[in-house]
């Protein structure tokens, strides 16, 4: 482990990034969203496409309903591509998306991360998560997240026809929206008694995450060290952010649309971690 931390730099990427690591979450693709889809697309093969390593941390669709399910196949050629193209795809899955199986990774080329993984960033051990197993607090959520990974759940619900089973998934988008809109922000967001015993029992003092769609780097006090966690954001048809791991060092980057003045531009407003 190096003797200091990863530290956010504000310097340009180039044309070329063979030893970048990029980490994204919660895009919610989704067929209704088709300037996103776009982005998104448009960012794999401009920035993407030649880097290390895509770490994608869930919730890439907003809803997946099987591996049979063609849908997304524009996005599914893309990833194919990238990775073909040599760049290291690696997918964990998100609360949206957890039916994603292994035919999507071998049409992809991705390769399926358990939640959570460790992995080494220059020579630093950093836990990568989704982020939903750490909100505790909203106990309801967490019931039901485990019976939908129920291995036999998830079986029956894959013997259902592939009309139904989009019906099944468009009924709980709606009934989710409405839960949401019931629930406190700290019901929602990371327990930090949660966050310390995950850090702790994996051994690590940085870790990377999304799903609460709150985008920030938190200092914390781990076992009288400091430690860091870093919230990956959420993406919409107006641009998104990419977190970059490079040469010891970490630096979120804005993804905007080809159009706009500030596509490419990184963010500076990322504090400083020392």
């Amino acid at each position: 482990m190096p003797s200091e931390p990863l530290r956010p730099s504000g310097a340009a990427h180039s044309a070329s990034h063979p030893d970048e690591r990029l980490f994204i979450a919660d895009l919610h693709l989704s067929p209704e969203r088709e300037r996103l889809t776009a982005l998104f697309l448009e960012w794999l093969q401009a920035r993407a496409a030649g880097s290390a390593a895509l770490y994608i941390l869930g919730d890439l669709f907003d809803a997946w309903v099987g591996d049979d399910d063609d849908t997304y196949h524009q996005v599914e050629s893309a990833l194919a591509a990238v990775a073909a193209a040599g760049t290291r795809c690696l997918f964990m899955h998100g609360n949206r998306d957890f039916l994603v199986g292994r035919r999507f990774a071998r049409r992809t080329g991705c390769q399926r991360l358990r939640d959570p993984t460790r992995i080494d960033l220059g020579g630093e051990p950093v836990l990568l998560m989704h982020g939903d197993l750490l909100c505790t607090d909203d106990v309801a959520y967490q019931r039901f997240r485990q019976r939908v990974r129920n291995p036999l759940v998830q079986w029956l619900f894959r013997r259902q026809p592939l009309a139904k089973r989009r019906r099944i998934a468009a009924e709980y988008r709606q009934r989710s929206a409405a839960a949401m809109a019931e629930k406190t922000d700290a019901i929602m967001d990371v327990n930090a008694d949660a966050v310390q015993r995950l850090m702790q029992a994996h051994g690590v003092r940085r870790l990377i995450h999304g799903h609460t769609h709150r985008p920030a780097d938190h200092e914390l006090r781990l076992d009288g060290a400091v430690a860091y966690r870093h919230v990956l954001a959420d993406w919409s048809a107006d641009g998104g952010e990419v977190l970059v791991a490079a040469n010891g060092s970490l630096r979120r980057e804005a993804v905007c649309p080809t159009q706009s003045p500030a596509a490419g531009d990184d963010l500076s407003a990322m504090p400083t971690l020392e």
